[in-house]
């Protein structure tokens, strides 16, 4: 026999609604990731396939960090400048969240 345990499910008709609340951002906090930081070596890989990308016009995967988690957008760049990314759907990221750049 199997007992299905619900956690703290089963607790929470028994708390403070200010204890649920704190439950809830403490699980939302762990749920975040952080920023990593990228080296020399790595943003210098990053330019060089940014400014393939854009003389050849071929399509990129980007991923990014939008604050708390790792987000991915692929497209075509219309153009790139020192602080942003802006691809043809019209989607801009910051060049500072940009972690890694695949060329499809």
């Amino acid at each position: 026999m199997r007992v299905y345990d619900r956690g703290s499910i089963k607790w929470t008709s028994m708390m403070l609604p200010e204890h649920v609340d704190l439950l809830q951002d403490m699980w939302k906090r762990l749920e975040d990731k952080e920023m990593p930081i990228l080296d020399e070596q790595k943003l210098a890989e990053l330019d060089l396939q940014l400014q393939t990308a854009i003389h050849q016009d071929l399509t990129v995967e980007i991923k990014y960090y939008n604050g708390r988690d790792y987000l991915t957008s692929k497209g075509k760049l219309k153009h790139v400048n020192r602080d942003h990314l802006c691809l043809q759907s019209d989607k801009v990221i910051k060049r500072e969240q940009v972690l890694d750049i695949w060329i499809n």
